[in-house]
């Protein structure tokens, strides 16, 4: 393995030139950590439909899609041609455009659980302004979320995304862990963690703070978690608890918004208060929502005639990203949501049969567009199942970059795959066999890490 990723090195010439001028002013020659890749990051040249080409000139499927950002791909010529005509209308200004109008009706359109919706630029801000409503709506300061649960950069929202059992605490009480060092004491105060899908301790970790919870944020489809499904039994819980003792049940569908037409929330019966949106609905641009019921929303409502949350942004709803983000989801309709999901169900049947063939220890989880390999049989049914050991972190960063290398695959740094409407069985089968090639190639080492 190491031999064959040595070899490919020297065919990145150029990219490991304008790595070393990023290192004179990136911190590690990134913005993103997510793309770094050692022994340095590659560079696009250009990208169209589900291929991305490198500045040395190898081209790659994309079955990451921008951390699941891109549902059609990349460069797709109907959103192409409305942001081109757009662009010449301008990019921003300091006034209202109907764009963000009809597309707000669009959304809304999508589900019955958005009354109304406001535009942000990112998950990340779209959780924030969500966890920040809420304490509005309450008057109440607490959260809860569940460990392991990536919720963005915000303070409150990522504590013990990263939690480790040299940390994590007992499972009855999950320790509030920072992600940040210099994290402030008073945020892992106001933050309360439970153990996602385990309904008898989670409202036992509530009851604890009952009167003191804003409310209770949850995935429906956790990737960091292991990108299984929530039990219904568990988000009824949760809808049943937040009713009964005045707090707000919160979902994050900055990812799990591409799983049906109206997002991961079509699987349950309950209603959430408010959703956090991003990602795919930006159309490739950056993106961010909150979408919720009329009486929840109002605390944003600048006519009230007490104004409970402030909240503007240079560029929220610009016309760029709302006439982007409109072309996208109206593209992406209930026909191009079943044949995506078609595909992709397709793909983790193809996956299975290659690891049959391999005969190696690794199994499949996921839900609609997504699905995340784990190193083990059976899957993975709880964070605490899913966490790698620092064996097992590197045999996945191995068998990803074989695939990088030498299947010219590019796949999301956890092992998941995020679909695009721009992939087709052709691509499907060049996955399942690189799979299989590379399970083949790791097999001594899978089956030493399982014993």
């Amino acid at each position: 393995m190491n031999s064959i990723h040595t070899e490919s090195l020297h065919l990145t010439k150029a990219s490991k030139a304008i790595y070393r001028d990023a290192l004179h002013v990136l911190p590690g020659g990134v913005s993103r950590n997510t793309i770094f890749h050692k022994p340095h990051p590659h560079y696009v040249a250009k990208a169209k439909g589900c291929y991305v080409t490198d500045v040395d000139g190898v081209q790659r499927v994309d079955f990451a899609n921008n951390m699941a950002s891109l549902i059609h791909g990349h460069a797709h010529p109907a959103i192409i041609r409305a942001v081109t005509e757009q662009l010449e209308k301008g990019t921003a200004y300091t006034l209202a455009t109907e764009v963000e109008v009809r597309y707000a009706e669009h959304l809304c359109g999508r589900s019955e659980n958005f009354d109304k919706i406001r535009f942000v630029n990112s998950g990340t801000e779209a959780v924030m302004a969500m966890i920040k409503m809420a304490r509005a709506f309450t008057g109440r300061e607490k959260i809860a979320k569940a460990e392991g649960a990536y919720h963005g950069t915000y303070d409150f929202a990522e504590v013990s995304q990263m939690a480790h059992p040299g940390n994590w605490g007992d499972l009855d009480k999950p320790n509030s862990v920072p992600v940040a060092f210099g994290t402030p004491k008073s945020v892992l105060e106001e933050v309360l963690v439970y153990p996602f899908n385990d309904l008898e301790r989670t409202l036992r970790i509530l009851d604890a703070h009952a009167s003191e919870i804003a409310c209770v944020v949850v995935d429906l489809v956790p990737h960091r978690i292991g990108l299984f499904k929530a039990k219904p039994e568990f988000i009824e819980g949760l809808r049943a608890w937040t009713q009964k003792n005045g707090a707000l049940l919160a979902f994050d569908e900055v990812v799990t918004f591409r799983a049906t037409t109206g997002g991961a929330q079509q699987y349950f019966s309950v209603k959430p208060d408010v959703t956090a949106l991003g990602k795919i609905i930006g159309g490739g641009f950056p993106v961010g929502a909150v979408a919720g019921r009329s009486e929840v929303m109002r605390v944003f409502d600048p006519t009230e005639s007490k104004l409970l949350l402030p909240h503007s942004g240079t560029f929220s709803a610009n016309p760029i990203t709302m006439i982007a983000g409109r072309v996208a989801m109206e593209l992406f309709d209930e026909n191009a949501v079943l044949a995506l999901n078609a595909l992709t169900e397709k793909a983790v049947s193809q996956i299975e049969e290659a690891i049959k063939l391999a005969d190696v220890p690794v199994s499949i989880t996921g839900a609609g567009s997504m699905f995340r390999m784990h190193f083990r049989q059976p899957p993975p049914t709880s964070y605490r199942e899913t966490y790698q050991s620092t064996e097992e972190k590197q045999l996945l960063a191995d068998l990803l970059d074989y695939l990088f290398y030498e299947e010219k695959i590019m796949m999301v740094n956890t092992g998941t795959c995020m679909f695009s409407t721009a992939l087709t069985q052709k691509e499907v089968d060049r996955l399942a066999e690189g799979l299989l090639n590379g399970f083949r190639e790791m097999k001594p080492r899978l089956v030493e890490l399982r014993g």
